[in-house]
C-alpha cells in the first residue's frame, strides 16, 4: 500500500515537472518569434543602420552603393 502512494505521488510529480517544461520552452520560443519579428520590423526603418565587420574588425556602415570609404582618401 505504502509502496502504491510513493509510485502515485512519484507519478503526479513527474507530470507536473513535465508540464511545467513544456509551458517554459513554448513561452521562450514565443518570446523568440516575437523578438524576431521586431526585429526584422526595425531593421526596414529608415533610420537603422546596418553594420557590418569590416576587414580589420572593427563594425561599420555598410555601404550600399558599392564604395567603400578606403577608396576616398
Amino acid at each position: 500500500m505504502k509502496l502504491l502512494i510513493y509510485g502515485i505521488v512519484l507519478g503526479a510529480i513527474y507530470i507536473g515537472v513535465r508540464r511545467i517544461l513544456a509551458d517554459w520552452s513554448s513561452r521562450f520560443r514565443d518570446i523568440d518569434k516575437q523578438t524576431r519579428e521586431r526585429d526584422l520590423r526595425e531593421r526596414k526603418r529608415p533610420d537603422v543602420v546596418e553594420l557590418k565587420r569590416d576587414k580589420d574588425g572593427v563594425f561599420r556602415p555598410s555601404d550600399k552603393t558599392g564604395n567603400s570609404d578606403d577608396k576616398k582618401q
